[in-house]
């Protein structure tokens, strides 16, 4: 089976100058990918299309989209304390929700489909009417909601094992039961959500689940939680489409985390998360990049998720 990755060069330009996130980190993923002819053979290539508006708006306010917009047409350089802007950033973060969709699109074509979106910015912080966090839109949200709309998707699990709790994720979907957001995370710890009583309201109630990790835990302690919480979330959600926010700032060694997960760890992870796709989801899963900064690091840490993906 084949591995369908969506990268655009274009990516790259979304400058952000000497902060945590930018270029290099695709770079530094793109030539471990480059050395590696067996994976390289099995891997397919899309270049992904902008998101449309329609797109975009299923999981933000027109506000936020106009404003991001004008943003980088005046040549602000930030959002926020964290987040970095540059004139091309807009387009760019339309490219990266539009690589999401890239992926469902590619994953529902085929029988146990599978993709991996190398975008940036990331996404999962992108709140409902707020960038913040590196990222400007959710492109993990983006790709669920496209799903239903267009894929005859009923049910999606969003998995986010990002050293960083996605609050902009659970935001979206607090009081939905058609989406299940699970969330392993270093807590305390930016944004500050992610508590283990945050488990959504109204209909939605339930259909949150956060496991928050103290910085340290031992990888197989993390990896333990993150198993026994895909059999608890097994038991009562059958997802038809599995959306993994896959932020390698959890492995052990990111300077912008505390966690010590290992390539290793990633991979059997992602084993994990497929056999849940092979028996209620027909295979479908998509990955889509968030965090992960240490540049000698991260490009191994991606390549154990693809080879496990195939």
């Amino acid at each position: 089976m084949s591995v369908q990755l969506i990268y655009d060069p274009a990516y790259l330009t979304h400058n952000t100058g000497n902060h945590p996130e930018n270029a290099r980190r695709l770079e530094a993923i793109l030539r471990v990918l480059g050395t590696d002819e067996a994976l390289s053979r099995k891997v397919g290539q899309l270049k992904p299309k902008p998101a449309a508006r329609e797109d975009i708006t299923r999981c933000h306010r027109e506000e936020l989209i106009r404003g991001i917009e004008n943003m980088a047409k005046q040549g602000v350089e930030y959002i926020d304390v964290d987040t970095r802007i540059s004139p091309e950033s807009f387009e760019v973060a339309r490219l990266a929700a539009g690589a999401a969709i890239a992926a469902v699109d590619a994953v529902m074509k085929e029988e146990g489909g599978r993709a991996f979106g190398l975008i940036r910015p990331p996404g999962h912080h992108a709140t409902i009417s707020k960038a913040m966090g590196f990222c400007l839109f959710n492109n993990a949200a983006i790709g669920a909601r496209y799903a239903q709309a267009k894929c005859g998707v009923e049910r999606v699990l969003i998995i986010d094992w990002d050293v960083h709790h996605g609050n902009g994720t659970q935001e979206i979907f607090w009081t939905d039961p058609t989406v299940f957001y699970f969330s392993t995370h270093q807590y305390p710890y930016y944004p500050g959500t992610g508590a283990a009583n945050e488990r959504g309201g109204g209909k939605g109630e339930g259909f949150t689940l956060n496991v928050p990790l103290r910085a340290a835990t031992p990888a197989r302690d993390h990896r333990q939680a993150f198993t026994d919480a895909l059999r608890e979330i097994e038991g009562k959600f059958h997802p038809d489409l599995i959306i993994i926010s896959a932020g390698f700032d959890s492995r052990r060694g990111d300077p912008l985390g505390g966690l010590m997960l290992e390539d290793a760890d990633f991979s059997e992870m992602t084993k994990e998360v497929l056999r849940i796709a092979e028996k209620h989801g027909a295979g479908r899963v998509v990955g889509l990049l968030e965090g992960g900064y240490n540049l000698d690091l991260l490009g191994n840490s991606v390549r154990s998720h693809i080879s496990a993906l195939l």
